[in-house]
């Protein structure tokens, strides 16, 4: 952290918190943006160096998002503005940052047990419910963030022209393996436009592993106007792989699912139309399948996901690995087609 040392220390004091008596430490779960915990005499804060993908206004939707959700008793982090009452800072060297209340809590890296999901659910269920009624025009959005159209011709296009990639004759193979999948996927049919959160891989939520709960929904960067079906394809394709994004041999888990499905249908069903529910198993093979193109892409363009370089030499190779755990669980997913769908009609008859 020594190259962030005369940065942090100019962005710490216009938050009023002098570097030199507090303790920093780096927050390592998460791949974008850089997080760190900061202790002094007043408390404890979490202070977030963004990675450029995010525009700095984002910081004021995260503000007005979250001042809705506490007023209905949704926790997350809250921003925190300087003591000259900017929503961000801006370093010399343009880089954003930002800083965030702490919320207390342990994060998970998989699911292990079907009550986690549950927690999840239940928390996600009253997020959704939260921001049924919250009607916003976003001052940042990601354009295209769930194409999943313009995902696999992305991918396409990196096969055709990454050749000469080192790791081409790996990932070529892989890469037709998922445009061969997608071959087959219908596309998902419209349904409400809602504010979602956008991300709810299992570690952006916090837990009371004593009391079994979930306790707030963290980095809220990706809320957006979109569909439930992306987002709860997207929180299932991570809950439910119990061996995790770096597990190549992933598959689907029908009883995490369905832990977690009944929890949240109990605290949102009602809030579903039947087109939204009956799409959830779909959205569930897409965004699998769209992150296993995005990961195979980035293996040979090597630019945009962050990656574990203490147990991956090269980026790419830890993309491809991510891209077979994708694929796997689209796969997965769709060979329990329709057990997951009759799951989600019994939660929805029971919760809705």
């Amino acid at each position: 952290m020594a190259e962030l040392d005369d940065a942090l220390a100019e962005v710490l004091a216009r938050y009023g918190i002098d570097a030199g008596g507090a303790r920093v430490e780096p927050i390592a779960i998460g791949l974008i943006n850089r997080t760190l915990r900061v202790e002094d005499a007043a408390g404890t804060r979490v202070v977030q160096r963004l990675h450029p993908i995010f525009a700095p206004e984002v910081n004021l939707d995260i503000e007005a998002i979250t001042a809705h959700l506490a007023r209905r008793g949704v926790s997350t982090p809250r921003l925190l503005r300087t003591i000259d009452g900017a929503a961000f800072v801006r370093d010399e060297a343009g880089a954003t940052w930002r800083a965030l209340t702490f919320v207390p809590g342990e994060t998970l890296a998989r699911v292990s047990e079907p009550w986690i999901a549950a927690a999840a659910g239940r928390a996600v269920g009253e997020l959704h419910r939260a921001l049924s009624d919250l009607r916003r025009t976003f001052h940042f959005a990601r354009p295209g963030a769930h194409d999943t159209p313009a995902h696999l011709a992305a991918l396409a296009r990196a096969l055709a022209e990454h050749a000469s990639h080192p790791r081409h004759a790996r990932i070529e193979p892989l890469g037709r393996a998922i445009l061969a999948h997608a071959e087959a996927l219908a596309s998902l049919p419209p349904t409400p436009v809602r504010i979602i959160h956008g991300d709810l891989k299992i570690t952006n939520l916090l837990f009371d592993l004593g009391r079994r709960e979930a306790t707030a929904i963290v980095d809220l960067d990706t809320m957006a106007a979109s569909s439930l079906p992306i987002e709860l394809g997207d929180a299932f394709r991570s809950w439910c792989n119990p061996g995790g994004e770096d597990d190549a041999e992933a598959r689907f888990s029908a009883e995490i699912f369905e832990a977690a499905i009944s929890a949240y249908a109990e605290r949102a069903g009602a809030l579903l139309t039947p087109e939204e529910r009956s799409s959830i198993v779909l959205g569930v093979e897409t965004i699998a399948l769209e992150l296993s193109a995005r990961f195979c892409a980035d293996a040979l363009i090597e630019r945009y996901f962050g990656w574990d370089a203490a147990r991956f030499t090269t980026r790419g190779e830890h993309d491809e690995l991510r891209a077979r755990s994708q694929l796997a669980v689209a796969r997965s997913v769709r060979l329990q087609r329709r057990a997951l769908e009759a799951l989600v009609a019994r939660a929805f008859a029971r919760g809705g």
